[in-house]
Order: structure tokens, then sequence, then C-alpha cells
């Protein structure tokens, strides 16, 4: 009878104590350099899948202004479908504010939109525009200061107004004035000769209390309004929040949510003042999925001051300059957004981080001939870009590319992951031999808190050397897998900008990655940043990597492939040169064998589908839930000390 006694509040015990939720990346990563990365991308997935259609279907050769007056006249979880063929228009395509409706097309390969005029987005020239109400830097129609809240994961804040925030409509771009030193630490900085060798890049507003560059910013959802007081989903990301940088907050009049563009083509190639194929502009949970975008001034999809976003499925072929800002999918400010599954075919940037974004997941995306020749034929364009400052918390995952770049054109970058990616620091399809930024995983001054986990890194008879480190130096900086914290190009030192910074790799974490230099996966202690003073990361227990880091399970839109498809865990893979590690991603699949695209990127613009590529699992995309890891590495040239 008495062990019964006992076992009765020992149960009561266990089921009242809370069950703390396990990151997929836990055990691996320390709580302090990470977010949860399942919150990426719009919940559930894209929802138009169970709406209906509103209206007749529009003919090809109809007018922007018959389809605008269709997409006004659509009632709420509708579509306004365009028929297959041709539609030459002068002028945009624009929602005009409208929530919960989408355009769709009869698939990529049948319906083309042919753009020689474009519309106005908030004083920004599309193709397609969905917007809300302006809120852009230099132009916020309401402000506050933040005055209490301020601690990592925190979803109370305390504002000095909150006129016209509505709950669950609000989105709030959450800023801090810059540090105007480096400490060493965090470091969020954008001052030319400072911490970049270009100045600010154009996202952080100017108008706060006291003014001054506001680099650090997090776009969230206020869901309730008490007071001066707010709630916030998801909490804070950044640790470094305080009063002593006057933190502040802004915010539009109007926003747009669940507005979606799908299965059409998008071609801007004679429409020279169309910056943006599609531009989403004040959107919370919109999409791009599907389409064929061809040539667009600028980028082909920029997601401006909008959260939970989804890019997927995508074909993205060229652009009109190739030259400095030539853009596949561009960010500029935002959180929480996933460009998922996309091809990239001569795009000079194709993943562009331009703005300050935050939580951000890129996750398997295939670039090939990422091209720059007609400004440099020998200078190396990474596919993975990071560009301004203000970007923390990102994710790269599973991208087939070039290579990985975090620079310093326009300021600092903090808490960036990249996991299981194939970085090649070598230009597929390239015309000739480059010689410039052909790093597997560059990290300029100022990089801080990276984590670089799990990747397959570098090209076999390329790489020479392993790291050309500012502290050690010792390698070819543009024939090495890693170049760290240099502030200049190539493991150069660049007087006119800023100092170098040891930091960079005294705070980077890499683990189990597999290089082409070595010949080995590397699971060493001595580059996992266990003692430094601030944000350390436990030696991992462990040489077992999760299949994700936000993915619970392997996508419907996969196939049969393997999955994981790259890492030291994975052997017998169909990509040469790399141990066996590396399988084609589903997009890298797509682009060979379905769209049967030429092996070095070159060529005209191919035909489409996404459903030919991936099925009917190319319309869902939901995140979350939990994963079984795969078993544990074997036959692993490690190295541990």
């Amino acid at each position: 009878m008495r062990r019964k006694f006992w076992l009765f509040p020992l149960i009561l015990i266990l089921v009242l104590v809370p069950c703390s939720y396990a990151q997929l990346w836990s055990g691996i990563l320390s709580a302090n350099r990470a977010v949860d990365w399942s919150n990426a991308g719009i919940p559930g997935g894209v929802p138009s899948g169970s709406w209906s259609q509103c209206g007749s279907t529009i003919a090809a050769g109809a007018s922007a202004a018959t389809i605008n007056s269709a997409l006004a006249s659509c009632s709420a979880n509708h579509y306004v479908l365009l028929g297959a063929g041709t539609f030459n228009l002068s002028s945009g395509i624009t929602f005009n504010g409208k929530s919960n409706i989408e355009l769709r097309g009869a698939g990529a390969d049948q319906t083309l939109l042919k753009f020689t005029g474009n519309v106005s987005c908030n004083g920004l020239g599309a193709s397609i525009c969905i917007n809300g109400s302006n809120s852009s830097p230099n132009g916020e129609q309401h402000t506050a200061s933040w005055t209490a809240g301020y601690a990592k994961g925190t979803t109370t804040l305390t504002l000095s107004n909150t006129s016209g925030i509505v709950a669950n409509q609000t989105l709030l771009i959450l800023d801090q004035l810059d540090d105007s030193s480096d400490t060493g630490g965090v470091f969020v900085c954008e001052q030319d000769g400072l911490c970049s060798n270009d100045g600010p890049g154009g996202a952080a507003r100017t108008d706060g209390s006291p003014s001054g560059p506001r680099s650090q910013q997090q776009e969230v959802l206020v869901t309730g309004v008490n007071g001066n007081q707010v709630t916030i989903n998801p909490g804070l990301y950044m640790p470094n929040w305080r009063s002593s940088q006057s933190p502040g907050a802004f915010w539009a009049s109007s926003y747009v949510s669940q507005d979606g563009v799908q299965n059409l083509s998008v071609d801007s190639s004679s429409s020279s003042n169309s910056e943006s194929n599609v531009l989403l502009f004040g959107c919370n949970g919109c999409w791009v999925q599907g389409i064929r975008s061809i040539v667009p001034t600028r980028n082909h999809v920029w997601i401006y001051q909008s959260v939970h976003s989804q890019i997927s499925n995508n074909y993205f072929y060229g652009t009109q300059n190739y030259a400095s800002t030539s853009y596949g999918v561009e960010q500029f400010i935002g959180s929480d957004n996933l460009i998922e599954n996309n091809i990239f075919q001569r795009v000079t940037a194709p993943m562009m981080n331009g703005g300050s974004t935050s939580g951000v997941v890129w996750g398997y995306n295939y670039t090939i001939n990422d091209y720059y020749d007609p400004v440099s034929p020998n200078w190396m364009q990474p596919g993975m870009y990071l560009h301004a400052a203000g970007q923390d918390n990102m994710l790269f995952e599973g991208n087939i590319s070039s290579g990985f770049i975090a620079d310093n054109v326009h300021g600092t970058h903090n808490f960036i992951t990249m996991f299981r990616n194939q970085s090649l620091g070598w230009e597929q399809g390239q015309s000739q031999a480059k010689t410039g930024q052909t790093d597997a995983v560059q990290a300029y001054a100022f990089s801080r808190y990276f984590n670089i986990i799990g990747n397959v890194l570098g090209k076999s008879g390329y790489h020479t050397g392993y790291m050309d480190a500012e502290q050690t130096g010792g390698a070819s900086g543009n024939a090495s897998i890693y170049v760290l914290g240099w502030s200049g190009n190539g493991g150069a030192s660049d007087s006119s900008c800023c100092v170098n910074d040891p930091n960079v790799k005294s705070t980077i974490m890499l683990w189990g990655n597999y290089d082409t230099v070595n010949g080995a996966t590397r699971f060493v202690s001595s580059e996992v940043p266990t003692s430094i003073s601030g944000f350390a990361n436990a030696l991992p227990g462990t040489q077992t990597l999760p299949d994700s880091f936000y993915r619970s399970s392997k996508p419907s839109w996969w196939g049969s492939m393997p999955w994981p498809a790259i890492g030291p865990d994975v052997t017998g893979g169909n990509v040469a040169g790399v141990g066996g590690h590396v399988y084609l991603i589903p997009a890298a699949d797509c682009y060979l064998n379905h769209m049967g695209g030429p092996a070095d990127g070159s060529g005209s613009v191919l035909s489409f589908n996404a459903g030919s590529c991936y099925g009917a699992g190319a319309s869902s995309g939901g995140t979350g839930g939990g994963t079984t890891p795969p078993a544990p590495p074997s036959s692993l040239n490690a190295v541990v000390n």
C-alpha cells in the first residue's frame, strides 16, 4: 500500500509539470544562437487549394484593367482565373489593398503575362503589386517609443501610444538606434568607415526620436492590445534590445493578408520601369507559387515589410542588367518568411537579403549560372547573400548554390545558420575560370555568431586552403573553403572601410561539415565556441544531425529522392566530387531532368510547370511538428580533438 501511496503524487507531479518544447536543432545549437524556424512561412501552408473561382475565366488578350476589375470585385477566399494564352499588358496588375484573394493562371507553361508597363506599388514600380498602405522608411504613418519589454523571447511590449493598432491585423516594425562603437559582441551598424564600405542600405528609418540609423528591426504581428501594452507573435529574437538605444516601433494604417499569385508566367523583359515582377508590400501570409518569372529590372520577387510570406516552387530566369541590384528574391524589412524549392537560372544574386530581416528561412533552392560577366567576367557572385545591416537569426538549409557570402557593403550580421547546404565556392556554368570571391563560405568583418553545420563545401581540384581567417591567414583567400573576418575581398584588408575582425572566427561554430580540401567530415571540438564570454555553444554530445532545422518531416512535394539530400550522413549521392554526400534536391532535379536545363545554366528561358515537377504536393507546404532524426553517420572520416 505504501508504494501505491507514493506513486500517485509522482504521477501527478509529472502530469502537472509542463513539457518543454524541443527545437529541431536541440542538442546541436544552444538556444541563445537560434530561433524556432518552424515558424517561417504561412502556418498550415498556402490556403487557396480549397478556394473557389470568382467570376468566369478571363480569356487571353484581356487588358490589365479587366484583370484589376475582376480582382476588385472578387470576394474573400476566392481566386481570379486567367485562361491559357498570352496577355499583352501595357500597365501593371494591382490587388489594391484587398485581402484573401489569389490571381491564378492555367499553368506557368500556359498563361503568359507580358508587361510593357507597370503599376505604382507604394511608390515602387511593379508588374504585379500586392500591398497594404505605405509605411516605408522616411514615410512612417504611425510611430511610438518602446518603453518596456526587451528580453529575448518577450511577447509583451509597452509603447508610448497604440493609435491605429488593431489586434491580428497590425504588423509592428520594431527598431532601435545602431551601435555607435564596437565592443566585440553583438554589433549592429551600417556606418560607412566604421562597419561598412558603402554606408546604409536604405532599410533603416532615420526619423525616430532621437533620430539616427536604426538598422536592427523585427516585424511582428500584434495579437492583443491593452492600453499601451501590446502582445506580439512571435517573441523577440535578438538579445540586445535595450533602453539605451531608444527602441521604437512604426506601423502602417492597413495591411493585406492571405493574397497570392500562382501558376502563371510573368515576363517583364520589355518593361524598363518594373523594378519587381511581383512585389509584396505590407503582407501577412502572402504567397508566390508555381510561377515562371522572366527578366525583371531589379528583382523577381520583392518581400517588402512583410511577414510569413511564402515564395515556393517557382522558376526565376535572368535579369535585365546582370549587374548591381540584379536579384532573384529580395527581402527588404521582414520576418519569418519562407523562400523554398525555387530554381534560379542566370540571376546575378539569386537569394538576396538587402534590408533588415529576421527569422527567415531559405530552404532547398537551386542556383545555376549566377551571371555577372558583363560587369566582371572573373568575379563570382555567390547565390546566398547577406548584404545589409540588421540581418539576424536566418536559416539557410538544403540549398545547392555557388557560394555563401556575408559582406560588409551595408553593415553587420549576427546569428546566421547554414545547415545541410552544398556551397561550391565555384559558379556552375561560368563562361570562363573565375578567380575572385570563389569561396564556399565568406564572412566579412562583423559577421558574428554564425553556425555552419552539416554542409558540403568546396570544389574538388580547385580549393587548396581550408581557412583564411583574419587572425591566422596562410591560405589563398580566393581558393579557400572559409574566408573569415577580413574587411576586404578575398582575404584582404580594406583600410578605407573598417578594421579586420578576429571575432568572426572566434564566435563561429563549425560542426559536421564535409569539405573537399580535407576530403573529410570535421567534428572538431576546437571549432565550437564553447568558451567565449557571450553566446557560447556547448559542445554537442552527438555527431547525429537532424534531418532539418525547420521541417518536421519530408515535405509532400519532395518525391522519392533521399531525404535529407545533403550532409555528412548522406551516402551514395548522385552529385560527383563530394564523396557521395549530395543528392540532387527537387529544384535541381526539376531543372536538369524535367525541364532539360543545360548543365552550365546557359541558354534562353525554359518551359516550366510546377505540377509536372513536384505533383499535387507543390500546392501545400506547411511546417512544424516533431521529427525522428536519421541514424548516426557511419564510416565518417571525422577529426575530433
